[in-house]
Protein backbone atom coordinates (compact mmCIF):
# COMPACT_ATOMS: atom_id res chain seq x y z
CA UNK A 1 0.00 0.00 0.00
CA UNK A 2 1.58 3.35 -1.05
CA UNK A 3 2.53 5.78 1.69
CA UNK A 4 0.13 8.69 2.04
CA UNK A 5 1.63 12.02 1.06
CA UNK A 6 1.49 14.99 3.44
CA UNK A 7 -0.86 16.77 1.04
CA UNK A 8 -3.20 13.77 0.88
CA UNK A 9 -3.17 13.38 4.65
CA UNK A 10 -4.04 17.06 5.10
CA UNK A 11 -6.92 16.70 2.63
CA UNK A 12 -8.16 13.59 4.46
CA UNK A 13 -7.94 15.48 7.77
CA UNK A 14 -10.16 18.23 6.34
CA UNK A 15 -12.77 15.59 5.46
CA UNK A 16 -12.49 14.05 8.95
CA UNK A 17 -13.13 17.48 10.46
CA UNK A 18 -16.15 18.05 8.22
CA UNK A 19 -17.61 14.63 9.07
CA UNK A 20 -17.11 15.14 12.81
CA UNK A 21 -18.63 18.63 12.66
CA UNK A 22 -21.78 17.09 11.16
CA UNK A 23 -21.81 14.40 13.85
CA UNK A 24 -21.10 16.77 16.76
CA UNK A 25 -22.24 20.29 15.84
CA UNK A 26 -22.28 21.29 19.52
CA UNK A 27 -18.83 19.93 20.44
CA UNK A 28 -17.34 22.02 23.24
CA UNK A 29 -15.32 21.79 26.43
CA UNK A 30 -17.31 19.64 28.85
CA UNK A 31 -15.76 21.09 32.01
CA UNK A 32 -18.14 23.51 33.71
CA UNK A 33 -16.77 27.03 34.24
CA UNK A 34 -17.84 30.66 34.17
CA UNK A 35 -14.45 32.43 34.22
CA UNK A 36 -10.85 31.93 33.10
CA UNK A 37 -9.84 31.09 36.68
CA UNK A 38 -12.55 28.45 37.01
CA UNK A 39 -11.48 26.75 33.77
CA UNK A 40 -7.83 26.88 34.86
CA UNK A 41 -8.65 25.23 38.20
CA UNK A 42 -10.98 22.66 36.60
CA UNK A 43 -8.34 21.70 34.05
CA UNK A 44 -5.68 21.21 36.72
CA UNK A 45 -8.16 18.97 38.57
CA UNK A 46 -9.00 17.02 35.42
CA UNK A 47 -5.64 15.24 35.18
CA UNK A 48 -6.38 11.49 35.21
CA UNK A 49 -10.03 12.18 36.10
CA UNK A 50 -13.20 12.39 34.03
CA UNK A 51 -14.84 15.73 33.34
CA UNK A 52 -17.95 14.37 35.03
CA UNK A 53 -16.06 13.74 38.27
CA UNK A 54 -14.45 17.18 38.13
CA UNK A 55 -17.77 18.94 37.52
CA UNK A 56 -19.25 17.30 40.61
CA UNK A 57 -16.38 18.59 42.74
CA UNK A 58 -16.21 22.08 41.23
CA UNK A 59 -19.94 22.67 41.75
CA UNK A 60 -19.18 23.28 45.42
CA UNK A 61 -15.57 24.36 45.07
CA UNK A 62 -16.36 27.34 42.83
CA UNK A 63 -18.99 28.63 45.27
CA UNK A 64 -16.50 28.48 48.12
CA UNK A 65 -13.43 29.82 46.32
CA UNK A 66 -14.13 32.65 43.91
CA UNK A 67 -10.74 34.34 43.49
CA UNK A 68 -7.09 33.39 43.22
CA UNK A 69 -6.63 34.81 46.72
CA UNK A 70 -9.28 32.44 48.08
CA UNK A 71 -7.29 29.44 46.86
CA UNK A 72 -3.90 30.88 47.82
CA UNK A 73 -5.02 31.66 51.37
CA UNK A 74 -7.01 28.48 52.04
CA UNK A 75 -5.56 26.01 54.51
CA UNK A 76 -3.99 23.09 52.60
CA UNK A 77 -6.03 20.60 54.64
CA UNK A 78 -9.29 22.38 53.79
CA UNK A 79 -8.51 22.53 50.07
CA UNK A 80 -7.52 18.86 50.07
CA UNK A 81 -10.82 18.01 51.72
CA UNK A 82 -12.72 20.02 49.11
CA UNK A 83 -11.24 17.96 46.25
CA UNK A 84 -10.51 14.65 47.98
CA UNK A 85 -12.87 12.60 45.82
CA UNK A 86 -10.52 13.21 42.87
CA UNK A 87 -7.34 11.26 42.24
CA UNK A 88 -4.02 12.77 43.34
CA UNK A 89 -5.93 15.38 45.36
CA UNK A 90 -3.01 16.29 47.61
CA UNK A 91 -0.70 17.04 44.71
CA UNK A 92 -3.48 18.92 42.91
CA UNK A 93 -4.19 21.02 46.00
CA UNK A 94 -0.50 21.99 46.18
CA UNK A 95 -0.45 22.85 42.48
CA UNK A 96 -3.59 24.98 42.74
CA UNK A 97 -2.18 26.97 45.66
CA UNK A 98 1.17 27.43 43.91
CA UNK A 99 -0.62 28.48 40.73
CA UNK A 100 -2.83 31.00 42.49
CA UNK A 101 0.02 32.50 44.51
CA UNK A 102 1.89 33.15 41.27
CA UNK A 103 -1.28 34.66 39.77
CA UNK A 104 -1.39 37.08 42.71
CA UNK A 105 2.32 37.87 42.68
CA UNK A 106 2.80 38.33 38.94
CA UNK A 107 -0.61 38.89 37.36
CA UNK A 108 -2.77 40.72 39.88
CA UNK A 109 -4.84 37.59 40.41
CA UNK A 110 -5.87 37.41 36.76
CA UNK A 111 -5.25 34.49 34.39
CA UNK A 112 -2.64 35.50 31.76
CA UNK A 113 -3.22 35.12 28.04
CA UNK A 114 0.06 33.63 26.79
CA UNK A 115 1.53 30.14 26.68
CA UNK A 116 4.77 31.28 28.31
CA UNK A 117 3.03 32.93 31.26
CA UNK A 118 0.54 30.12 31.78
CA UNK A 119 3.15 27.37 31.78
CA UNK A 120 5.07 29.21 34.50
CA UNK A 121 2.15 28.54 36.85
CA UNK A 122 2.20 25.57 39.24
CA UNK A 123 0.55 22.47 37.79
CA UNK A 124 0.09 24.04 34.36
CA UNK A 125 1.64 22.32 31.36
CA UNK A 126 1.11 22.89 27.67
CA UNK A 127 -2.12 20.88 27.56
CA UNK A 128 -3.76 22.92 30.36
CA UNK A 129 -2.55 26.17 28.81
CA UNK A 130 -4.03 25.18 25.44
CA UNK A 131 -7.39 24.41 27.10
CA UNK A 132 -7.51 27.85 28.73
CA UNK A 133 -6.22 29.81 25.73
CA UNK A 134 -8.50 28.11 23.23
CA UNK A 135 -11.70 28.06 25.25
CA UNK A 136 -11.86 31.28 27.24
CA UNK A 137 -9.63 33.57 25.19
CA UNK A 138 -10.21 32.19 21.69
CA UNK A 139 -6.46 31.95 21.13
CA UNK A 140 -5.43 28.97 18.98
CA UNK A 141 -1.82 28.68 20.09
CA UNK A 142 -1.78 24.88 20.12
CA UNK A 143 -3.85 21.71 20.04
CA UNK A 144 -4.94 20.01 23.26
CA UNK A 145 -3.58 16.45 23.27
CA UNK A 146 -5.32 14.35 25.92
CA UNK A 147 -5.76 10.56 25.96
CA UNK A 148 -8.67 10.72 23.47
CA UNK A 149 -6.85 13.00 21.02
CA UNK A 150 -3.73 10.84 21.20
CA UNK A 151 -5.68 7.60 20.69
CA UNK A 152 -7.75 8.85 17.76
CA UNK A 153 -4.78 10.54 16.10
CA UNK A 154 -3.07 7.15 16.00
CA UNK A 155 -6.13 5.28 14.79
CA UNK A 156 -6.73 7.84 12.07
CA UNK A 157 -3.05 7.59 11.11
CA UNK A 158 -2.41 11.29 11.65
CA UNK A 159 0.73 10.62 13.71
CA UNK A 160 3.09 7.81 14.64
CA UNK A 161 4.31 9.48 17.82
CA UNK A 162 3.38 8.81 21.44
CA UNK A 163 4.87 11.97 22.96
CA UNK A 164 2.05 14.56 23.31
CA UNK A 165 4.21 17.42 22.05
CA UNK A 166 5.21 15.52 18.91
CA UNK A 167 1.57 14.50 18.33
CA UNK A 168 0.56 18.15 18.67
CA UNK A 169 3.23 19.22 16.18
CA UNK A 170 2.04 16.63 13.66
CA UNK A 171 -1.59 17.72 14.02
CA UNK A 172 -0.73 21.39 13.65
CA UNK A 173 0.66 20.62 10.18
CA UNK A 174 -2.65 19.04 9.14
CA UNK A 175 -5.30 21.22 10.80
CA UNK A 176 -5.88 24.91 9.98
CA UNK A 177 -4.89 27.03 12.99
CA UNK A 178 -8.33 28.61 13.30
CA UNK A 179 -9.72 25.10 13.99
CA UNK A 180 -7.14 23.91 16.54
CA UNK A 181 -9.37 24.26 19.60
CA UNK A 182 -12.41 22.85 17.80
CA UNK A 183 -10.42 19.91 16.43
CA UNK A 184 -9.56 18.79 19.97
CA UNK A 185 -13.22 18.97 21.00
CA UNK A 186 -14.30 16.96 17.97
CA UNK A 187 -11.81 14.16 18.66
CA UNK A 188 -12.62 14.14 22.39
CA UNK A 189 -16.37 13.94 21.74
CA UNK A 190 -15.86 11.15 19.20
CA UNK A 191 -13.54 9.31 21.57
CA UNK A 192 -16.12 9.44 24.35
CA UNK A 193 -19.10 8.54 22.21
CA UNK A 194 -17.86 6.19 19.48
CA UNK A 195 -14.12 5.52 19.28
CA UNK A 196 -13.70 3.94 22.71
CA UNK A 197 -10.33 2.80 24.02
CA UNK A 198 -11.70 -0.75 24.11
CA UNK A 199 -14.11 -2.13 21.53
CA UNK A 200 -14.53 0.98 19.38
CA UNK A 201 -17.89 1.12 17.59
CA UNK A 202 -16.37 1.01 14.10
CA UNK A 203 -19.57 -0.25 12.46
CA UNK A 204 -21.40 3.00 13.21
CA UNK A 205 -18.40 5.33 13.00
CA UNK A 206 -19.00 8.62 11.20
CA UNK A 207 -15.42 8.71 9.87
CA UNK A 208 -14.94 5.00 9.09
CA UNK A 209 -14.16 5.62 5.43
CA UNK A 210 -11.34 7.96 6.49
CA UNK A 211 -9.95 5.61 9.16
CA UNK A 212 -7.37 2.94 8.25
CA UNK A 213 -7.56 1.33 11.69
CA UNK A 214 -11.35 1.05 11.69
CA UNK A 215 -11.40 -0.50 8.24
CA UNK A 216 -8.75 -3.02 9.29
CA UNK A 217 -10.65 -3.89 12.48
CA UNK A 218 -13.86 -4.50 10.56
CA UNK A 219 -12.09 -6.70 8.03
CA UNK A 220 -10.71 -8.71 10.96
CA UNK A 221 -14.19 -9.13 12.44
CA UNK A 222 -15.71 -10.29 9.15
Amino acid sequence: MPRESSQAKAARTQKIIADLQKAYPDAHCELNYSSPLELLIATILSAQCTDKQVNIVTAGLFKKHRTAADYANASPAELEQDIQRLGFFRNKARNIQSCCRTLLEKHGGEVPRSMAELTELGGVGRKTANVVLGNVFGINEGIVVDTHVARLSHRLDLTVHTDPLKIEQDLEKLVPQKLWALFSHLLIWHGRRRCYARNPDCEHCEVLKRCPTGQKLLRGRA
